[in-house]
């Protein structure tokens, strides 16, 4: 058989995206101490895989290091939303419109399989995790089709964040789902190689959700 042409990823790679999810779900809170004994144990790798994925998420401001005190999970700072989303509303489209005009068939059949899967939860009642993590899914998919490195690492990272400012608001969200239903349009415009739509449909997903988010946080405060 011949070897796969997809390297396996490391045990630094491995560490790294078990702690990216957890802190961008808030699994790891906010704040919360991040033990690298515990961690190191829990994950069945040495120190340095632990440390060298936690380098990676304090450059990517997950986390934040403190001489003497330790390493914690970086705080969801509501005051980066417009930031990030001045941010979104530049990339999402230019990246949105590279993924359908360079998307393999392949790939594109995987975004149909994935759109297919986000409409049949119109039928049920999923929870709100499960609604972030189709969220999660259909960016990372579509950022993955983009062959610019340098814009896709930053898309990555904008969505990280912005998907923990979210979660620090969903409770406040009355339309999660409908939001998340929105996805199956972006995902076929990428998957029919429709460019223009799929950049209008970034654009407009990301200006509804700077909208929810700010539309939650008065809520919030009026309670």
């Amino acid at each position: 058989m011949p070897p796969s042409s997809t390297p396996r990823p490391s045990l630094a790679d491995q560490a790294y995206g078990i702690l990216l999810d957890r802190l961008v779900m808030l699994d790891i809170a906010p704040g919360d101490p991040i033990n690298e004994t515990s961690l190191t144990a829990e994950l069945g790798v040495g120190r340095t895989p632990v440390r060298e994925a936690l380098k990676r998420l304090e450059a990517e401001h997950l986390v934040q290091s403190f001489p003497r005190r330790g390493t914690f999970a970086a705080r969801a700072e509501i005051s980066d939303l417009r930031s990030i989303t001045e941010m979104r509303l530049i990339l999402e489209p230019v990246g949105t419109r590279k993924a359908a005009e360079d998307a393999r068939d392949a790939q594109r059949e995987q975004l149909r399989a994935l759109a297919s899967d986000i409409a049949a939860l119109r039928t049920s009642e999923p929870s709100l995790r499960t609604l972030l993590e189709f969220d999660l899914a259909t960016h990372r998919a579509i950022y993955r089709l983009v062959e610019n490195a340098y814009m896709r690492e930053v898309l990555f990272r904008l969505d990280n964040q912005a998907t923990r400012l979210w979660w620090s608001v969903i409770e406040e969200v009355p339309s999660v789902a409908n939001h998340i239903a929105g996805h199956h349009a972006l995902l076929t415009a990428v998957a029919d190689g429709d460019p223009g739509t799929a950049a209008d449909l970034a654009q407009a997903h990301v200006a509804e959700f700077h909208a929810q988010v700010q539309a939650a946080l008065l809520r919030a405060a009026e309670l």
